[in-house]
């Protein structure tokens, strides 16, 4: 008897997990909606839109689909588990009213500021005017957040005063990000190492994963616009076990347990951008899901089978289950299309695939095929090229020398992935 599982999702984060996931004994057939290029190996891919929820539940109840594994925040906003949950479906993924802990910031930080899990300072706004009077009193820098989702991109950290009241007057006045900037939040901003904790959970039992560090601006020595991410390595060999212990306890056990008093207990994947600060490790943002590259570095270190481990979380039974993971060290590095992460053309052969070392991932993204097979591009971030090995330099070289195999017009990456520590 083996598990009918669906992957909701599109990018190198969904490609991932079917990769993961193939590998299963427990797996009887995957689907995925609406699925990649990538995923295609692994996977029935269903030409469904991931928001579309009212027709995914009727796939899922069609094709006695056993459990559903929810990639993106967009379908978990618009309670796309709350849907399947109430239909009698099994889901990994927050509830509508769990995932505003990504989905809402001023949400997540009346969470955390209720129960002691150490983040920034700040103060929510809905007028443009009364948030600049504010900032003008302020004595230190600060970050201007959009309070909804934005793609990423509703967040300005700010230099001076000038770029925070441009950033409040870009959101508040001008709505650059729509809805999701009816309410901004003016933040002090932090000064330290970045790091990302992922774990499992149920609800109640919490399973961690290996922490990982992402290069989110464009170029080279951390220069440039913020983008979802240009490459990712794990582990941080500057994280002590001390400091590991700290976050896994004090921040993702204390927002899990926290959530579930608040009665919107959360289940699924949570992982917390953080930042290691003068008075210690202090919360960035929550994110409701798996992160996009962090998952594509991650996946190739565990031992234990995805499926088994998804499968207990839709039980409440985490647990039974031991998760295990390799000592391995792995890199990933995105190669996106010109322009990135403005404007960008697609349509662009993909040339050198068939050269790619054995034992090196690639996870698409921004990937699309003709009738030949032949792969052209169709995104921002095209491909992530993810390689292990004893160490971060030897997993950097190995990934590096298959990326320099790989050409598409336009493509750029960062060349110092793993190395800007």
């Amino acid at each position: 008897m083996g598990i009918n599982v669906l992957i909701v999702g599109s990018g190198g984060r969904e490609h991932a997990i079917a990769w993961k996931l193939a590998q299963s004994s427990k797996l009887k057939k995957l689907w995925a909606i609406p699925g990649n290029t990538g995923i295609d190996n692994y996977a029935e891919t269903v030409d469904i839109q991931e928001t579309d929820i009212d027709t995914i539940c009727k796939f899922v109840e069609d094709k006695a689909i056993d459990l559903t594994i929810i990639g993106p925040e967009i379908p978990l906003a618009a309670g796309i588990t709350d849907m399947l949950t109430y239909q009698g479906f099994r889901v990994v993924g927050p509830t509508k009213a769990a995932a505003q802990l990504e989905t809402s910031k001023s949400f997540a930080k009346k969470i955390m500021r209720e129960n002691n899990i150490p983040t920034a300072h700040s103060e929510t706004f809905t007028d443009a005017t009364l948030a600049k009077e504010y900032v003008n009193q302020l004595d230190s820098l600060v970050v201007i957040k959009a309070d909804g989702l934005a793609a990423g991109k509703g967040v300005t950290v700010c230099d001076n005063l000038e770029e925070a009241e441009t950033a409040i007057k870009k959101i508040l006045i001008e709505k650059a990000y729509g809805d999701a900037g009816k309410k901004i939040l003016v933040e002090e901003r932090m000064f330290g190492r970045e790091t990302s904790a992922h774990a499992f959970t149920d609800g109640i039992n919490v399973k961690h994963m290996p922490f990982s560090c992402d290069h989110k601006p464009v170029y080279d020595n951390n220069l440039g616009p913020n983008t979802g991410g240009m490459g990712v390595y794990s582990p941080p060999t500057w994280l002590t076990e001390e400091i590991k212990k700290d976050i896994e306890q004090n921040i993702t056990e204390r927002a899990i347990k926290s959530m579930a008093q608040n009665e919107t207990p959360y289940t699924g994947i949570l992982y917390p951008g953080l930042m290691l600060t003068e008075t210690g490790p202090r919360v960035v943002e929550f994110n409701a899901r798996f992160g996009d590259p962090e998952t594509e570095v991650l996946l190739p270190k565990l031992e234990t089978d995805l499926l088994e481990i998804f499968d207990a979380i839709g039980d409440k039974r985490l647990s039974e289950v031991k998760v295990e993971w390799n000592d391995n060290a792995s890199v990933g590095v995105i190669l996106a299309s010109g322009g990135y992460p403005d404007s960008y053309e697609i349509g662009k052969p993909i040339h050198g695939l068939e050269n790619i070392d054995s034992n090196v991932q690639i996870f698409m993204s921004g990937v699309m095929s003709d009738d030949n097979d032949n792969l052209y591009t169709a995104g921002g971030r095209v491909l992530c090229v993810v390689a292990s090995g004893t160490s971060i330099d030897e997993a950097r070289e190995l990934a590096y020398s298959n990326v320099n195999r790989i050409s598409f017009e336009g493509m750029h990456y960062r060349t110092d992935i793993g190395s800007v520590l």
